[in-house]
């Protein structure tokens, strides 16, 4: 009996879903069996995570990300989707019908909301509509902040925006609905994580170029010491017989004697896989560049 398919929400810089025909082929094999639980905590789009909830019944999922507003809309659509449609369905009549001039006028007044109730570190409903609102109305979906916590992606010149995709957020909060939410970093999956979890680690690229740091979505950078680090708590769970899958940027793109990832993970199995990304320092631009897949 198939089960409803659920998608990404919300659009998200360096998504997953180009690259999801690779990444299933390493699902461990015992997958819905006897690896009956998930565990992502850099959630960001969740294009694995909703590909697993929609393919294997699991006793247990557990979500994670240090970005706040993120893991809170992933909270509203989880608890409140009734109230959160509603609210979208009110952007959308609003926003799409209005000209160039009106568009860009709610866009930023409601850029200035979402930073107001950033700043108070709000939980509301509304909180929630705005991220989504402004997700699928900015530059090519990005979430960016600036040195004072501030979101400053500009608008997006999208003809038709779908603000609210009523079936598939539906969907994804039916999917949700037994899955823990955390906002933190990936350390604090640690308790939920065991020989039976499959785990998909998806952190913030390394960059390739110093002008692709733009895509960064939290005020706290994430490093080659932080790079190292995760690394090393990979390795301790791979110890334990956990099922890891984990992708990253993989430097040879710009640098073939880069080896920095493949030293770091030289005990596991590393795939490079083509993906169609941006690379700021290629004057080609967009074209086909490999990522890696780190597999234990």
């Amino acid at each position: 009996m198939s089960m409803p398919v659920a998608k990404p929400f919300i659009k998200w810089a360096g998504g997953k879903s180009q690259i999801l025909d690779e990444i299933r082929l390493r699902y461990p094999a015992e997958l819905g069996r006897g690896v009956n639980k998930y565990a992502e905590p850099f959630v960001g789009g969740g294009a694995v995570l909703f590909d697993v909830l929609s393919r294997y019944q699991l006793d247990e999922a557990y979500i994670s990300d240090v970005n706040r507003e993120l893991v809170h809309t992933y909270i509203s659509v989880r608890d409140n989707i009734d109230l959160l449609i509603k609210a979208l369905r009110s952007f959308e009549e609003e926003y799409c019908p209005s000209g160039t001039e009106m568009r860009k006028s709610i866009y930023y007044r409601n850029r200035e909301r979402f930073n107001e109730l950033k700043m108070e570190k709000s939980d509301s409903l509304e909180m929630a509509a705005l991220f989504i609102f402004l997700n699928r109305t900015c530059f090519n979906g990005l979430y960016r902040v600036n040195a004072k916590g501030r979101y400053n992606v500009p608008q997006g010149r999208y003809e038709k925006p779908c603000i609210c995709d009523e079936v598939n957020l539906r969907t994804v909060s039916n999917k949700l609905a037994n899955v823990q939410i955390i906002n933190g970093d990936y350390k604090m999956a640690e308790s939920f994580i065991d020989n039976k979890t499959f785990c998909y680690f998806d952190p913030p690229y390394r960059p390739l170029s110093t002008t692709a740091k733009f895509t960064s979505y939290a005020q706290d950078g994430f490093d080659d010491v932080a790079q190292a680090e995760l690394a090393n708590f990979i390795n301790k769970l791979s110890e334990r017989g956990v099922s890891i899958l984990a992708s990253n940027s993989d430097p040879k793109n710009v640098d073939d004697s880069d080896d920095f990832f493949d030293r770091l993970y030289y005990r596991h199995e590393i795939v490079r896989v083509k993906a169609g990304r941006a690379i700021n320092s290629v004057g080609s631009g967009r074209r086909k560049i490999n990522e890696l897949l780190i597999v234990t």
